[in-house]
């Protein structure tokens, strides 16, 4: 059974509370770097892997695409996506990323947010996005930074005063479970290097279109000082890469 920590209420409670659940995709620290890798959208065909509540599939249909199916595996995500969404286009199923089953080629564009360092097997689903895409197709996702994600404990250390000294960066290239605390709850999520993520995509047939550390943007470093700490160390690892045009 793959893990769900979502759908335990508490859990999904104070995930509602973050700035991106309130806000969407405007309080996402990522946002203004991702949007600029996505592709047209008009007249796509979209696939959002782990879709949460929906944001990106909206963002899709709003800027032309004319399908948009969104999967997730927790019933609590799926619910809220269904509430806040009004557009036919749009269709939300519950389902593991590695349990979704599509016609080859069904797709256009893939995108995926913050889910895949969930995921133990990435080489299988990057294999099973590439047979998904049509030719040309766009493949574009964000997950938790290698160097963020390498320690157990994901945390600043800090002196005794309380001030933040340094981030740790420990077993980097051990690629395991880690199990760390979010939102109040022990996770489970998956570390693996930045040669890992690349090199999975080589070898799945990608190309490499762009990749992105991002940090906050201006306006949101000038409305929330502490947010000055992410220029310290990268959070996220955004990715680009495309299917070939002809087999």
């Amino acid at each position: 059974m793959k893990e769900n920590i979502y759908d335990d209420p508490g859990f999904f409670a104070a995930y509602g509370k973050m700035a991106r659940s309130e806000k969407g995709l405007p309080a996402a620290v990522e946002w203004h770097e991702l949007r600029k890798m996505l592709p047209e959208f008009v007249d796509k065909r979209v696939l959002d892997l782990g879709c949460g509540y929906g944001w990106h599939c909206r963002h899709a249909v709003k800027n032309g695409a004319r399908a948009v199916v969104g999967i997730d595996l927790s019933e609590k995500m799926i619910d809220k996506a269904r509430q806040l969404t009004t557009d036919a286009c749009v269709t939300y199923q519950l389902s593991a990323i590695e349990d979704f089953v599509a016609e080859a080629g069904s797709f256009d564009v893939v995108l995926s947010s913050l889910a895949l360092h969930y995921v133990g097997s990435l080489d299988s689903v990057c294999r099973k996005v590439y047979h998904l895409l049509a030719p040309g197709g766009v493949f574009v996702f964000s997950v938790e930074h290698p160097v963020f994600t390498s320690a157990d404990a994901r945390e600043w250390i800090y002196d005794a005063n309380g001030r933040k000294l340094h981030w740790p960066v420990d077993k980097y290239f051990e690629e395991t479970k880690r199990r760390t605390n979010f939102l109040g709850a022990c996770v489970t999520k998956y570390h693996r290097t930045i040669a890992t993520y690349l090199n999975t995509l080589l070898e799945a047939g990608f190309s490499l279109s762009k990749i992105v550390e991002p940090v906050p943007d201006i306006k949101m470093l000038n409305e929330n000082s502490e947010l000055k700490n992410e220029l310290r160390r990268p959070m996220m690892l955004l990715i680009s890469a495309r299917k070939a045009k002809a087999e």
